[in-house]
């Protein structure tokens, strides 16, 4: 933990030595503020959608149209966050291939996404809406890795009930 403006300031769990903008598989989890439930709620094991958390699908869903070389692949909306992986793409150069990338990081996607999203919510009607102002990654390591992933994203709104937010 370091010290800024005479507070204390958690370091930043990301890699040092990673390049996020390196091209790759990463899951990310994206936290509201204080775990609060904006975005609805889960019934019979299935998340029902408020206009917020219908808006925040599709800004996440229109990433790609926003960023050439960036896709989505598995998420899901939780009443208080949001579980996807988000895949960056080479950057053609016309050279041999590379993971080399001149395009937006990780983190550019997710603070553009989060941007959006929260100017939206306070404009209508959402105005104390905020996220949380960090989010977690993981670097997707294999083919297991990827597979275990996918598979805790979709089954997630079952466990809702037991997650440590449920109820908040």
């Amino acid at each position: 933990m370091g010290i800024y403006k005479n507070t204390y300031r958690i370091e930043s769990a990301r890699l040092k030595e990673w390049d996020y903008s390196t091209p790759w598989w990463y899951y990310v989890t994206i936290c509201t503020k204080d775990m609060k439930c904006w975005f609805r709620e889960i019934k019979n094991n299935k998340m029902i959608l408020n206009r917020l958390g219908e808006t925040v699908y599709n800004f996440w869903m229109n990433i790609p149209s926003h960023y050439k070389k960036i896709d989505i692949d598995y998420f899901v909306i939780m009443p208080n966050h949001i579980y996807g992986i988000i895949i960056i793409y080479a950057v053609e150069t016309g050279h041999a291939p590379s993971l080399q990338s001149t395009g937006p990081t990780l983190g550019n996607v997710i603070g553009s996404f989060k941007s959006a999203a929260a100017k939206w919510a306070h404009k209508n009607n959402f105005q104390s809406f905020s996220w949380q102002s960090r989010f977690y990654d993981h670097i997707i390591r294999n083919e297991n890795d990827l597979f275990r992933i996918r598979n805790y994203i979709q089954n997630n709104p079952l466990k809702w009930e037991l997650d440590e937010c449920y109820g908040m």
